[in-house]
């Protein structure tokens, strides 16, 4: 892509509304722009973040053997009058009439209608285990909208539910997710911490947020230290291997962290002094374990191998995909601006031509431009007659984690400057070098 056909309306001076650093880099560098309150526009920078979240999102899952499907955004009142949620769960539901007068709801959750898709298609233990999911758009009418996509009233979310035959099948789903969206995160250059939380209006006894620590979070968290030294690498699991999963659930639950909501402090008094931490944290996951709350209220069983009918054990789990640009650009920016990780850049590499319409310098970027292309990878070309100083800090704002920078005197030795947008570091090298160095960056991404 190139900047002169861009649309990318970068803001010059600091948004009133913002409180929050994600919500003014969002709205600065040209990602969302508000339609009403806690509802957003999403323009196609921000866009092309958001698709790549996805991407990462379904390939975890995949993984997995969790299967995607899509559900609709408006719900018939009658499934939730069934389980018993209409009424319980609060304003918070949009609740609306369709022309025929009939009850609809814009949904902020999926349990009801996944089970009845379940009791309508399922009725077999041989059917088990099963795990759909989504990536939707959901609504939740919050009483105070505000910072951004961090706590909007619209918002993307991917939302998965298991069927088993068994509370044991059911926890080992559980376990088996946990290990899903540490890989998830960590991909996306986030260290999301399990926490021991609170499960809200969905239900259920066990349940575990994911939150990555930033002073901006809306929540206080109590943690040992030791589980910010913990990341899952590049390690291979067997998603059916029980033990295994069970094995990374202890090494990422065993030590205290929890949620202020579910805080204990006798417990926390046991963690060594020196270890106790208080911080504030940014939820962008949660995963449930809830039995057979809905499956009996919605009548969803299975026969099993001795022709019992029986309920099936549940669980849930969602991520939120819109939230976690809001939560990646708090762990990562300065005061230039976004510094994407390369997981989800929206640009692979930022090309700046410092003299457009010069002939050497044109014919270099296009030949950088051209090869980029080739090796698959996705760069944006600032090709405009701007000033310099206009395209660094165009360049720095929208954060694209790795810069070319080309000018007639490179050009007339005969290299560019290649320059990481995380430290700052720049080094002059041969294109040929550039292209090889940015292209190795990459290829285990």
């Amino acid at each position: 892509m190139r900047m002169s056909r861009y649309f990318l309306p970068v803001l010059k001076e600091t948004p009133r509304e913002a409180q929050i650093v994600s919500h003014r880099l969002m709205l600065q560098a040209g990602l969302i722009k508000q339609a009403s309150a806690g509802i957003y526009s999403w323009l196609p920078m921000g866009y092309k973040v958001l698709r790549r979240i996805e991407q990462i999102v379904h390939e975890e899952q995949a993984r997995a053997g969790h299967l995607a499907m899509l559900m609709p955004t408006m719900q018939s009142a009658d499934l939730w009058r069934e389980s018993g949620r209409y009424d319980a769960y609060g304003d918070e539901m949009l609740r609306v009439k369709d022309r025929g007068g009939r009850d609809m709801l814009f949904t902020p959750t999926a349990e009801e209608l996944v089970t009845d898709v379940f009791r309508a298609n399922v009725n077999s233990y041989k059917d088990l285990p099963l795990t759909l999911y989504q990536i939707q758009w959901k609504f939740r009418d919050e009483v105070r909208p505000r910072f951004g996509v961090m706590r909007g009233r619209e918002f993307l979310m991917k939302d998965g539910y298991n069927f088993d035959l068994t509370k044991e099948d059911a926890l080992h789903a559980y376990n088996r997710h946990l290990v899903t969206y540490l890989r998830t995160y960590e991909r996306m250059g986030l260290q999301a911490i399990p926490m021991r939380a609170d499960s809200g209006p969905i239900g259920g006894d066990d349940t575990h947020e994911f939150l990555v620590l930033a002073e901006t979070g809306e929540s206080e968290v109590f943690y040992d230290s030791q589980i910010t030294e913990l990341t899952f690498g590049d390690r291979e699991i067997d998603f059916d291997d029980r033990a295994a999963c069970q094995a990374v659930m202890d090494e990422f639950t065993s030590r205290y962290a929890r949620t202020d909501e579910t805080h204990d402090a006798a417990l926390f008094a046991q963690v060594p002094e020196e270890r106790r931490r208080t911080a504030r944290g940014i939820e962008v996951g949660q995963i449930f374990y809830f039995g057979t709350k809905y499956s009996e209220a919605l009548g969803a069983t299975v026969q099993t191998r001795d022709g019992d009918s029986v309920p099936v054990h549940m669980g849930s789990h969602g991520i939120g995909v819109s939230r976690l640009l809001g939560a990646i650009i708090e762990a990562s920016h300065d005061d230039k601006g976004i510094i994407w990780p390369e997981g989800v850049t929206p640009f692979h590499v930022g090309i700046l031509n410092m003299r457009a319409g010069d002939a050497g310098c044109d014919a270099v970027c296009e030949d950088l431009y051209a090869q980029f292309q080739a090796a698959g990878l996705d760069p944006l070309y600032d090709d405009r007659d701007e000033r310099a100083g206009a395209k660094f800090g165009t360049m720095d704002m929208i954060g694209l984690p790795w810069r070319i920078t080309v000018g007639p005197r490179g050009v007339k030795n005969g290299v560019v400057e290649l320059t990481c947008r995380r430290t700052g570091e720049a080094e002059d090298m041969s294109v040929s070098d550039a292209v090889a160095k940015i292209k190795a960056i990459y290829a285990g991404i």
